[in-house]
């Protein structure tokens, strides 16, 4: 049996398909048979029964066959009857009529002739084996009763069944091959879009040309796959186009610095080689750019890593956490960062469900990027009221061009090339907060400036805690 079943797996799924449908319709084709070859014996031995429940034997021969029992029971020859006659007596002897062979008499018919039963209708043999069926019954002749047995052959009806069950079976083995036959040319025929598929699929694998798309007809099972595959396919070449555009502007990012750096790091190796010093306030001036140039490259480095995390795998596990708080610590760092600035803030308490980290570092960049754009001695204003986070700044404004790539990776306006920063700090933004199922707008203010507004789900105060 396990052999049986490693050789059907290992058959392609057409010969599969065919085999299944050439077996559920020779299964189908074999009940069917069965069920016809059996109703019609039961409908010829109905038939055979009516008739000869419907029959009398003539007196004559009923008489015949009472002479043939005082005779010495010899039969004369002649021709074969319509149906076989003996007489039955009490004591289960049998007076049988001429041209009749003789039928086994049987319990039932002794019981009709011994006036328990009023018929009998059975089947039996004849003393040279025949099959035949017996209708016994009381019959009048003469003013006297007798018991008489008619007989019929069952020859005919088997000899019509056994010719019918010929038929059947021809009929069942031609439909079982015309069946294997059609399910072949439907397994080929359904399964054309699945080779579709699979060569796509393979010519994918080997190319990796993920521009390949499948035509997709109707709204079956075999569309949908199409669909999903087509999808797939172009979800891949997208994410890895941005892969790709990621590493080149990466690479266009961390070249700046780098050239910097190894600038400056040239110079102080060349005074120590050649032994020429450079003059105190250069070389601290110079100590400062290394430093600077190093804590770009680690910013540029851990956005990097931030942006490279797949959507679906998350930094930490999701927590309720006061935004409030989150805000309080970012503005913390943005007052060292910007001394000179004033910084005013209104916090009402808001939670939120998100990752804690990831929210401070968003919370921190947009702060960074209003620190950063702000003039000197400006003023920074910080609202939280009812989960809507407003940072306000008067800075220069984003030009109305430029605002529908501010939450781009890499991109930079022309007027803050200048500045430090990679230009992904709003992506960052933008990503953490659509992730906690919130929504970041960056827009001028009135009077001037930029206002960013950062709207995140929440309530006003924290869940309870559990019991």
């Amino acid at each position: 049996m396990n052999r049986l079943v490693r050789r059907y797996r290992a058959m392609p799924l057409r010969s599969r398909l065919a085999l299944l449908v050439a077996t559920a319709v020779a299964i189908a084709v074999a009940a069917v048979s069965v069920t016809c070859w059996l109703l019609t014996r039961a409908q010829l031995r109905e038939e055979l029964d009516t008739t000869l429940r419907n029959t009398s034997a003539p007196a004559s021969l009923v008489q015949a066959a009472l002479q043939s029992c005082l005779a010495d029971g010899s039969l004369p020859p002649g021709k074969e009857p319509f149906a076989y006659i003996q007489v039955v007596l009490p004591d289960g002897t049998r007076c049988v009529a001429p041209d009749s062979p003789p039928v086994r008499v049987t319990s039932q018919d002794i019981a009709v002739a011994r006036n328990v039963k009023a018929e009998a209708l059975h089947s039996s043999t004849t003393d040279d084996g025949m099959d035949v069926r017996v209708h016994t019954q009381r019959q009048e002749f003469a003013g006297r009763w007798a018991t008489v047995s008619l007989s019929r052959s069952l020859t005919e009806i088997d000899s019509a069944l056994n010719r019918l069950a010929l038929l059947l079976t021809g009929l069942a083995g031609i439909g079982v091959v015309a069946a294997g036959a059609a399910g072949l040319w439907v397994a080929r025929t359904g399964l054309r879009p699945v080779d579709k598929l699979t060569g796509a699929v393979e010519h994918v694998a080997r190319t990796e040309d993920l521009t390949v798309r499948i035509p997709v007809e109707g709204e079956d099972e075999i569309a949908r796959l199409s669909l999903s595959f087509n999808a797939m396919t172009a979800a891949l070449a997208s994410s890895r186009d941005r892969q790709a555009q990621l590493i080149a502007d990466a690479g266009h990012e961390l070249r700046t610095p780098l050239t910097s750096l190894r600038t400056n790091i040239e110079l102080l190796a060349r005074s120590e080689e050649t032994g020429r010093a450079i003059p105190p306030a250069d070389r601290k001036a110079l100590m400062a750019s290394v430093k600077a140039q190093m804590t770009e490259l680690a910013a540029l480095i851990g956005d990097l890593q931030e942006l490279s995390r797949p959507d679906a795998v998350r930094e930490g596990p999701l927590e309720v956490v006061g935004l409030h708080d989150i805000t309080r610590v970012a503005l913390d760092r943005a007052r060292l960062r910007g001394p000179e600035l004033t910084i005013t803030a209104e916090l009402a308490p808001w939670y939120v469900r998100a990752e804690p980290a990831a929210l401070q570092r968003a919370v921190v960049n947009v702060l960074d990027n209003a620190v950063k754009f702000s003039p000197p001695h400006g003023a920074i204003t910080v609202t939280l009221d009812r989960g809507v986070l407003s940072v306000r700044d008067h800075g220069p404004g984003i030009p109305a061009e430029d605002l529908p790539h501010v939450f781009e990776r890499f991109w930079r306006s022309p007027s803050a090339r200048a500045l430090p920063g990679s230009g992904l700090g709003l992506s960052i933004v933008a990503r953490t907060v659509r992730g906690a199922g919130g929504e970041v707008v960056l827009g001028p203010a009135e009077g001037g400036g930029t206002l960013a507004t950062l709207t995140l789900p929440g309530a006003a105060s924290p869940p309870p805690g559990p019991p």
